[in-house]
């Protein structure tokens, strides 16, 4: 319980002291909220500037004139520097998250495609891994690995969750042979494929922090907070979060991702961590609700029920005693 407690201190703290030096903004709940208020017009306006600006270089792109027959043409490459420039340096770097079973690399290079819309793709099974919108063949061969359960993709990351039983040990290596050979042979880690309408899959390729001009006014504060102050510190950590709406209620509903997705203070978080400062600069808001999918409900029943099997039996001897 203390090392939870510490974890989400510490993710808490990152987000409060990132909160103060970046950007001058006040404290005061009210100039908050009125900086969350411009941020959040500015959004919108530079979603607007950027559609204007993909029209009119289309529009110049169809009257641009084809390239001379006596243009310069680039000098041949010699083979030698060819096969050089082939060969890159990769340096891949781990760092700890808050989850023990959870492990965060860095291989110094563009996990996500450029333009990519979405900040970051998660594997949860085999199947996703070779299936639209986003196949990988590395994160397939990674899910191979024994005692690999996921593999979550951010924009220049790549964090590794394992079962409790296996051992980093074990696996760390097979796990950096397979990323240095993916990113040095050149594959492309995430291949963009169109899903189907209307699936699941389809509504993750969208960033749900983006920009949408159907939001209200408490909604666009809500993201903006969430994109500038709490979404930088849970990266750090290997993760990230999901915005799942603003309910009638109040209440905030979140998803959390990664590393942040099976840590065992995810709860504790969300509640001392994210919950406090949405309620602190935005008085609309009233709590926040974490999202589960279905077989992360039932996996949590199956614990509960788990943990009241072992205290029973603990009580077991004692009462025996007595």
């Amino acid at each position: 319980m203390a090392a939870a407690s510490n974890s989400s201190r510490s993710v808490l703290c990152r987000a409060l002291v990132r909160s103060a030096t970046p950007r001058p903004v006040a404290t005061c709940p009210m100039q908050m909220r009125q900086s969350l208020r411009a941020a959040s017009q500015g959004r919108s306006a530079r979603a607007m500037s950027s559609i204007a600006a993909g029209s009119s270089s289309r529009t110049r792109g169809a009257t641009a004139r084809p390239q001379a027959a006596g243009s310069l043409r680039a000098p041949p490459q010699h083979p030698s520097s060819a096969i050089a420039a082939a060969r890159r340096t990769i340096f891949i770097q781990t760092e700890p998250t808050p989850n023990n079973d959870a492990l965060k690399f860095l291989p110094n290079h563009r996990v996500l495609p450029e333009g990519f819309a979405a900040p970051f793709v998660e594997y949860l099974n085999p199947r996703a891994t070779i299936s639209p919108p986003n196949p990988s063949p590395l994160a397939a061969k990674l899910m191979n690995i024994d005692g690999v359960t996921s593999v979550f993709y951010g924009a220049d990351f790549i964090t590794i969750t394992k079962a409790g039983d296996a051992n980093w040990a074990h696996i760390r290596p097979e796990i950096f042979a397979l990323i240095t050979e993916a990113i040095t042979s050149g594959e492309t880690i995430v291949t963009v494929k169109e899903a189907p309408a209307g699936s699941e899959a389809a509504a993750e390729e969208v960033d749900s922090l983006a920009y949408n001009e159907d939001d209200d006014e408490v909604v666009g504060m809500i993201k903006e907070l969430l994109e500038t102050r709490i979404r930088p510190a849970i990266q750090e950590d290997g993760g990230d979060i999901e915005f799942r709406g603003f309910g009638e209620d109040g209440f905030v509903n979140l998803k959390l991702r990664g590393a942040c997705r099976t840590c065992d203070s995810s709860t504790v978080t969300l509640k001392n961590g994210i919950e406090g400062m949405l309620m602190h600069y935005i008085e609309e808001v009233k709590g926040v609700r974490q999202i589960l999918d279905e077989e992360e409900e039932i996996s949590m029943q199956e614990f509960a029920k788990f943990e009241e099997k072992l205290k029973q039996q603990k009580g077991v001897p004692q009462s025996a005693e007595i």
